[in-house]
């Protein structure tokens, strides 16, 4: 029950925080200088009765606040708006979604598996040169920038070794996306990776554990089942948002890697002033980044059983 409320209560405030933050978005794209209709032409100069026509189809005649409401309506229909050259921008979306989402799915794996074995490993061997070496190493490919570092991997990996693509996506999954999967999975690396090492080392020094062994459990189940069951919650918590900010943080890697996903499509779209493509995009990168919390909540109720007994 206690679960349950704490649920409800959460899609509670992620309602009030997808308004708010939607509309903050869509005053920041469509009050910025310039007029997108009149850019349509180029140095060309478009009548005025065809300027005014472009208005009222795209709803611009209107003042802010009932363009907001406008495609807040649409999007209940699933409706994310129409772009300037009066394509859908779901239609857009659903092209390039299974790029971005492979993408993502396959950085996100990676962080998931490797940081939690790397926290593994650190906590068993604590204060060990493994247990330093394994966070050096993650903190300093976690702090150079992930253009830099994007670049690095394509010479490196790329020309010089020739173990994997540069850029496109021509030779499909995994090898066009292990690389820029890789490198987008660095910077969510150290935080998995600390996350695990603390929680397990906390929960090693737990009452039950000491019980654990005093009853002759072998200590590969100890830690393989009791401990990493609850060393687990905080990582999952991470991992669960992350995988929201690894969807929308694609932005720069499918640029630097030619990927055509949604990321690439949101970086022409700035750089055109499609605003309805902006604002499409960023309202679906936040639903994603609501979802995944509100399941992330749910997940906590089944692998915390303290949360159940609440």
């Amino acid at each position: 029950m206690r679960a349950t409320m704490m649920i409800l209560q959460r899609i509670a405030s992620f309602a009030i925080v997808f308004f708010g933050v939607t509309f903050i978005i869509y005053f920041a794209v469509f009050s910025l200088p310039g007029d997108p209709i009149r850019a349509l032409a180029g140095d060309r100069a478009l009548p005025e009765s065809v300027i005014e026509a472009l208005r009222v189809e795209y709803n611009l005649d209107a003042p802010l606040w009932q363009q907001y409401l406008s495609y807040i309506g649409g999007l209940f229909t699933g409706d994310f708006g129409t772009n300037f050259q009066g394509r859908p921008v779901g239609d857009q979306m659903l092209a390039r979604w299974p790029v971005t989402i492979t993408l993502a799915l396959t950085a996100w794996a990676l962080e998931a598996v490797l940081g939690t074995l790397i926290g593994v490993v650190s906590a068993l061997r604590r204060g060990t040169f493994i247990d330093k070496g394994l966070l050096g190493i993650t903190v300093a490919a976690s702090c150079i920038p992930v253009f830099v570092l994007g670049l690095v991997a394509q010479l490196i990996f790329g020309v010089e070794l020739g173990w994997l693509p540069v850029a496109g996506e021509g030779d499909g999954w995994p090898v066009s996306y292990i690389m820029p999967a890789a490198v987008i999975a660095l910077f969510g690396l150290a935080a998995v990776s600390r996350l695990v090492r603390a929680s397990v080392i906390e929960n090693l020094n737990a009452g039950y554990v000491t019980t654990a062994r005093a009853k002759g459990l072998k200590e590969r189940r100890i830690v393989g089942v009791h401990v990493m069951r609850n060393s687990l919650i905080p990582a999952t918590t991470f991992l669960a948002t992350d995988l929201g900010f690894l969807l929308g943080g694609t932005v720069i890697i499918e640029g630097i890697f030619n990927l055509p996903g949604v990321g690439n499509l949101l970086f022409s779209a700035i750089r055109t002033h499609e605003g309805p493509t902006v604002v499409g995009i960023s309202t679906a990168l936040i639903l994603i980044f609501l979802i995944t919390t509100i399941v992330v909540d749910a997940l906590h109720a089944v692998i915390d059983p303290r949360i159940r007994r609440g």
